[in-house]
C-alpha cells in the first residue's frame, strides 16, 4: 500500500489561491473557506491538489504550466466522463465544478469530492492478505467490464470520441506525441510505428475506454477488497475496450513503471490471478467468449505506454512535470518499446 503523499505546493505549480477560493465560493454549493492547499506527489500528468476546509476536503486537478503537447492534459474531458458515469455501476467521485477560464488560476481545472480509500501502487500487493489480493484483482476485471458495458449515449457521451477506426487514431496520436517529445533514437519504437498500422484488427465497436486503467489509478475501500473510485480519466475516449484490457495486462509481461510488475510472479503462492484467469474474469463480466489476436492488444499498449512515458520524461527535463519522479524515467520508453517489439517477434507476425 502507498500512503497518499501530500506535500506543499511545488514552486512550478503555484497559483493564486485567493482567486481559487473566491471562484469556489461562487461555483461550488456549500463551499466555505478558508482553505489549505496541499499537492499530491503521485501522478505524472495533471497536477493534483487537496483542498482542505473546516467542513470538507476536495480534490482539484489542473493542467500543468508551460507549453502543452497537442491534445494532452484535457482536464475538461476528465470532468465530463466522470460526471457522465456518476449514476452508473462504475465508481467515480462526484464532480463539483469545471473551470475552463484560464485567467482564474492560469490553466483549466476541475474540483471533485475527496473519496476515502486505499491506494496501492505495488502490482503484487505485498501488504494485503492472500484472499484480498485475489479479490482486488478480480474486482479490477469486473469494474473494467462494467465500464465497457455502459452505453455512451445513455450518459451523454455519444460524442466523446471521433469517428473512424480507434486504433488508427490512437496509433497516429501517440506516434506524433512520441516524436514531439523524443530525446533519443529508439529503433524498437520506429519498428512499432511501422508495424502497428498494418496489423490492426477489425473495428470492434465503440465503448467508453479509460485509457490508463490499472491498479494505481483506483482507490480500494478502506477495509474491503473492492474498488470505490476509478481515477485519472485524462486519456479516456470512445473506442475498443480491449485496449484497456491489454494495457493492464502489460504487467504480466514485464516491469511496471515503478515496480517489478507481474512477470515471473508465483501466482499460486500470492493467490494472484494469472493473465489467462484475469482475461477470463473480464470476459465473464463482459459477456465475451474469448479474444482473438490477443498479442496485438499487448503490443499496441507497449508502444502506447512508451509514448506516454517519453512525454513524462520530457516534461521532467523541461521542468514542468507533475512529480519530481519524472526524471527517473530516462530509459523507460526504450525498455517498453523493446519489450513490445519482442512480442511482435514472438508472435510470428513481424
Amino acid at each position: 500500500m502507498s500512503d497518499v503523499e501530500l506535500t506543499p505546493v511545488r514552486d512550478a505549480h503555484k497559483f493564486d489561491e485567493q482567486a481559487l477560493e473566491q471562484y469556489l465560493q461562487m461555483h461550488v454549493e456549500g463551499f466555505q473557506g478558508p482553505m489549505e492547499i496541499k499537492q499530491f506527489e503521485g501522478g505524472q500528468s495533471n497536477p493534483t491538489f487537496q483542498l482542505i476546509t473546516a467542513s470538507q476536503r476536495y480534490v482539484l486537478r489542473k493542467q500543468p504550466p508551460g507549453e502543452l503537447l497537442p491534445s494532452a492534459h484535457q482536464v475538461d474531458r476528465e470532468y465530463r466522463v466522470m460526471d457522465g458515469l456518476w449514476n452508473t455501476e462504475v465508481p467515480v467521485p462526484k464532480m463539483f465544478c469545471l473551470c475552463e477560464d484560464a485567467s482564474v488560476i492560469g490553466t483549466k481545472f476541475y474540483v471533485m469530492e475527496m473519496v476515502e480509500g486505499r491506494l496501492f501502487t505495488e502490482t503484487r500487493l505485498p501488504d494485503v492478505s492472500n484472499d484480498d489480493r485475489r479479490a482486488i484483482y478480480l474486482d479490477l476485471a469486473r469494474v473494467m467490464a462494467k465500464l465497457h458495458s455502459v452505453d455512451p449515449a445513455t450518459v451523454g457521451l455519444e460524442t466523446f470520441g471521433r469517428p473512424g477506426n480507434y486504433y488508427e487514431r490512437q496509433i497516429g496520436r501517440w506516434s506524433k506525441q512520441y516524436l514531439a517529445s523524443q530525446t533519443d533514437e529508439l529503433p524498437a519504437m520506429n519498428k512499432l510505428m511501422e508495424w502497428l498500422p498494418n496489423n490492426i484488427p477489425a473495428d470492434a465497436g465503440s465503448v467508453i475506454v479509460h485509457g490508463d486503467y490499472r491498479l494505481g489509478n483506483v482507490l480500494i475501500h478502506p477495509t474491503e477488497p473492492k474498488i470505490v473510485a476509478v481515477l485519472d480519466w485524462e486519456l479516456s475516449t470512445l473506442g475498443d475496450g480491449l485496449a484497456d484490457l491489454g494495457y493492464l495486462c502489460q504487467d504480466y509481461h514485464g516491469d511496471a513503471y515503478d515496480d517489478e510488475g507481474l512477470a515471473g510472479a508465483d501466482f499460486a503462492a500470492l493467490n494472484l490471478p494469472t493473465e489467462e484467469e484475469f482475461v477470463a474474469e473480464y470476459c465473464s463480466h463482459a459477456g465475451r467468449d474469448g479474444i482473438d489476436n490477443w498479442h496485438f492488444y499487448l503490443i499496441y499498449n507497449m508502444f502506447r505506454s512508451a509514448g506516454i512515458i517519453q512525454g513524462v520524461y520530457k516534461r521532467g527535463l523541461d521542468g514542468n512535470a507533475s512529480s519530481a519522479k519524472a526524471l527517473e524515467y530516462a530509459d523507460a520508453a526504450r525498455l517498453r518499446s523493446e519489450r513490445g517489439w519482442a512480442l511482435v517477434e514472438a508472435s510470428g507476425v513481424a
